[in-house]
């Protein structure tokens, strides 16, 4: 069948012209071809060890996880038999090969200073039933132990959204990590890539939130209790 035929047969919004609609069918080939191939990294190279602390609930999500190296967000990609689109730094869409990928793959770029249109374009996906991927830190751990500051992003989400956030806890050996300077924008950005070694997964509760996304003192309350939960399941 043809990715028009394709489009036609999945249920979208009315107002979305079918050029959108095939651009999603596109979207979903490249995504799962690009899973395939990290499933066979993670099987090949990683000590991949995921712990359920309940079933995922079905429907749109959100998927909060810390982000101790670069190659965190796909593998966050083989948890859920559903497509996601994982909210992505800017820089990571001008690394040749795999910036092409994931910007075919659906993913969302995060654009400094865009804040209000990155959160637009999650919202519209969990509209049409898509999950997303988040990592409130904003950016790569700090390492050392240091509680970061969790962004607000995936809670203003779950309060607009109603979609329940998925608290996921990553854990490795950080002795193992590779720390490699990559260019971007005329500048050198740490990038951390993990090839080898135990990566130990803790997949939390639904959280459930409710009220005015507007209410600044709910929306950062609501991140830090996001924060801690998956603080806590990282060190599970």
């Amino acid at each position: 069948m043809s990715v028009q035929g394709l489009a036609k047969r999945t249920t979208y919004p009315d107002y979305w012209t079918i050029n959108e609609q095939k651009r999603l069918v596109s979207e979903k080939i490249w995504y799962w071809f690009g899973v395939s191939v990290v499933n066979l990294f993670a099987r090949m190279k990683l000590d991949m060890d995921v712990a359920w602390h309940t079933p995922m609930p079905h429907g749109p999500k959100i998927l909060a996880a810390n982000h101790p190296t670069t190659v965190d967000p796909f593998l966050i990609m083989t948890l859920v038999p559903e497509q996601i689109s994982i909210l992505v730094t800017e820089g990571a869409f001008k690394v040749p090969l795999i910036g092409g990928c994931i910007r075919r793959g659906g993913h969302i770029p995060v654009v400094f200073g865009e804040g209000g249109k990155v959160f637009e374009n999650a919202r519209k996906m969990l509209a049409i039933g898509r999950t997303i991927g988040i990592f409130p830190e904003g950016s790569l751990s700090v390492l050392g132990g240091k509680r970061p500051k969790p962004r607000t992003g995936a809670a203003r989400l779950a309060l607009k959204s109603g979609a329940p956030v998925i608290p996921i806890g990553i854990a490795l050996d950080y002795d193992r990590i590779r720390f490699v300077d990559l260019p971007e924008n005329g500048n050198n950005v740490e990038a951390r890539f993990y090839t080898r070694g135990p990566y130990t997964v803790s997949v939390g509760e639904p959280m459930w939130f409710k009220g005015d996304v507007e209410d600044r003192q709910l929306v950062r309350a609501t991140a830090e209790q996001i924060m801690d939960q998956i603080l806590l399941l990282s060190r599970h």
